[in-house]
């Protein structure tokens, strides 16, 4: 594969971007598309959970929900990052589109970073197949939920607090900036889309957290109340 350096629309100018070429599909319709099979996957995850266990709660088909929907997003959409990141740039294919443009609020994308690329590879082998366990051990009710939750829902807030800090240390010590200089790309792609990732985890990370420690006090209650009789 050629290794020349075009032109290109990415963040620090002089990154090595290789083989850039503009995406033949618009914004809009790339948005359209990857609404739709959202939805898709949502819609089509709510009606198998609803069949299979008619009488779970609200907060735990919304669980899984989200868990089915992270781990989707990082075993394929994640996954083809690792697989194609080399030659990215170039990519006319759906997801080399989407990963283009998101891009643009984050260079590294581009480059094969080795912290992003290291990240990702751990997320699309581990996280991801874990995501879709959480939500099995939820719809099965299995006691093993909370312990794994705890987990995975650690693993995204340390994953996206690493993100973060390392391009804003890049920009705020080195003077390199990965993000083009709109709000736009900073505000909704960079800052918005990933910390959607910090605050619904750290909600669940909490309700395991809460959940585990009722559970040891109910037991050394119940430990306590037996040597006393």
């Amino acid at each position: 594969m050629s290794s020349q350096v075009s032109s290109h629309p990415y963040y620090p100018l002089d990154a090595h971007v290789k083989e850039y070429a503009p995406n033949a599909t618009s914004i809009q319709r790339l948005l359209t598309t990857s609404s739709i099979a959202t939805s898709v996957i949502l819609g089509g995850t709510l009606a198998w959970v609803s069949f299979l266990r008619p009488r779970l709660s609200n907060p735990d088909r919304f669980a899984i929900l989200w868990f089915v929907l992270s781990g989707t997003i990082h075993c394929f959409f994640e996954g083809y990052f690792i697989i194609h990141h080399d030659h990215m740039a170039s990519a006319q294919d759906f997801l080399g589109q989407l990963w283009k443009e998101y891009a643009l609020s984050d260079s590294r994308y581009m480059t094969s970073d080795t912290l992003v690329l290291c990240l990702e590879t751990m997320t699309v082998l581990i996280w991801g197949p874990l995501c879709f366990f959480v939500a099995y051990l939820i719809l099965d009710q299995n006691s093993l939920r909370h312990p794994l939750q705890l987990i995975v829902c650690m693993s995204h807030l340390y994953g996206d607090t690493l993100y973060y800090a390392t391009s804003l240390y890049d920009h705020y010590v080195h003077g390199r900036s990965y993000c083009r200089p709109e709000a736009y790309y900073f505000w909704i792609y960079y800052f918005l889309m990933n910390f959607i990732w910090i605050v619904i985890p750290f909600y669940y990370l909490s309700k395991s957290v809460k959940t585990i420690s009722n559970a040891i006090k109910a037991l050394q209650r119940m430990s306590a109340d037996e040597k006393a009789r």
